[in-house]
């Protein structure tokens, strides 16, 4: 495959990648304002975000089988397709309700691109090239989150609430006509052979790179799902706020997930993911206490909850690629379980601190640290990986 063909396959599973993540951080700015829209309570329209998540998380599981039996290219067409139907949909929902099941529809359609999406890179590039491809794209998709608020907030502002969606389902079908054109990689016959999702949830070694990289960043995702309504409502700030916030975590993030190599080969790679999980504990348990203070000054924000998105920088890069090691020939699999994990943690977080969210910012702080609290024991309770060894240059496997 030419250089070209390479680059332009990349491209698309980026623009693929990233749509999935806007399905929830374009929409995140109106979420404080469904309650007035639709009649209804805050808890409940913080389902709007966990519907999404938990559906991508059942399509997760349903591509990874699928794989199996039709092609990539049917499959990441049909998804696109499916996720720009469900998104127009949204935009005209009657009710609460509605927008909570189309919701979890757009989730379901969104998962096929994390599913895919790791394969196709290791089918691509080389071992160092394809390290290097999952880093780059770490770092556009940790944009997202800083970038599509942004814009989530100038659309709701000038066009209303139903212009995220209707922007989503744009582009998102015209994503799916660049996949059925350009097409994707040649591919290998579907095959059974290269393992099962119950041979992964039963390796310890897997297991301890999967759940721990799941609940560091499901434990950072819960509580930047319920910072909004936090600070607008407990805090008495703005979605301005929010964003400021979210800028200055994602820039420590992506500084430090772009030298978290580097720093590996220096001391190590289980010490380095660690250390980043328990500095993400720290980051919550400060948050948690400030929570109990009584603090409202949202300038302490950025301070506090910096510091969860570097340690995510520091052990997420690592930690996914050797989830991916870990789980062998069945990394198709392991990819999809350990994305699977991410949103069902989220899900679960949000769900859990949704009835809570009222109480402030303490609340929410509390939820997010049981879940790092849990990261960091899994970690010194299951077993890691033998120590890595080295490729025929003489540098490190991650």
């Amino acid at each position: 495959m030419t250089n070209s063909r390479r680059a332009i396959t990349f491209s698309l599973l980026i623009i693929c990648a990233t749509l999935s993540l806007a399905g929830t951080d374009l929409v995140l700015p109106a979420v404080p304002q469904l309650p007035e829209i639709f009649g209804t309570d805050r808890a409940t329209a913080q389902l709007v975000l966990a519907a999404y998540v938990g559906g991508g998380g059942l399509g997760l599981l349903l591509y990874g089988r699928l794989a199996d039996h039709f092609s990539r290219k049917a499959l990441l067409f049909s998804s696109l397709a499916g996720f720009a139907a469900a998104s127009l949909a949204c935009a005209f929902s009657p009710n609460i309700t509605a927008l909570i099941a189309l919701r979890f529809v757009q989730g379901v359609a969104s998962a096929a691109a994390p599913v895919f999406g790791p394969g196709l890179i290791r089918q691509l590039f080389s071992d160092k090239a394809a390290v290097r491809a999952i880093g780059f794209l770490g770092s556009v998709e940790s944009l997202v989150p800083a970038l599509a608020p942004i814009f989530g907030v100038l659309l709701l502002s000038h066009f209303g609430w139903q212009s995220s969606f209707e922007l989503l389902g744009v582009l998102t079908m015209l994503a799916a006509v660049l996949i059925l054109v350009l097409g994707l990689p040649r591919e290998e016959e579907p095959s059974d052979t290269l393992g099962s999702y119950g041979q992964l949830l039963t390796d310890r070694v897997f297991m301890r790179y999967a759940l721990s990289q799941a609940l560091t960043l499901g434990g950072l995702l819960t509580f930047v799902f319920g910072a909004p309504t936090v600070i607008v409502a407990s805090m008495g700030g703005s979605l301005n706020d929010f964003i400021i916030m979210q800028v200055i975590n994602i820039s420590g993030f992506i500084i430090v997930a772009n030298l978290t190599a580097r720093i590996a080969e220096r001391f190590g790679a289980e010490n380095v993911i660690l250390t980043g999980t328990v500095m993400a504990a720290l980051s919550a348990l400060a948050l948690f206490a400030y929570g109990l203070m009584g603090g409202t000054n949202t300038l302490m924000l950025p301070l506090l909850f910096t510091p969860m998105a570097i340690g995510l920088g520091l052990r997420g890069p690592i930690g996914f690629y050797r989830g991916i090691l870990a789980s062998g020939a069945n990394n198709a699999r392991g990819s999809a379980l350990i994305v699977f994990f991410i949103f069902m943690i989220t899900t679960l977080g949000t769900v859990i601190a949704a009835p809570i969210i009222a109480a402030g910012l303490a609340a929410l702080a509390f939820v997010a640290c049981a879940i790092h609290l849990l990261s960091v024991a899994l970690l010194l309770l299951l077993p890691a990986m033998p120590e890595p060894t080295r490729d025929a240059a003489g540098v490190p496997t991650l």
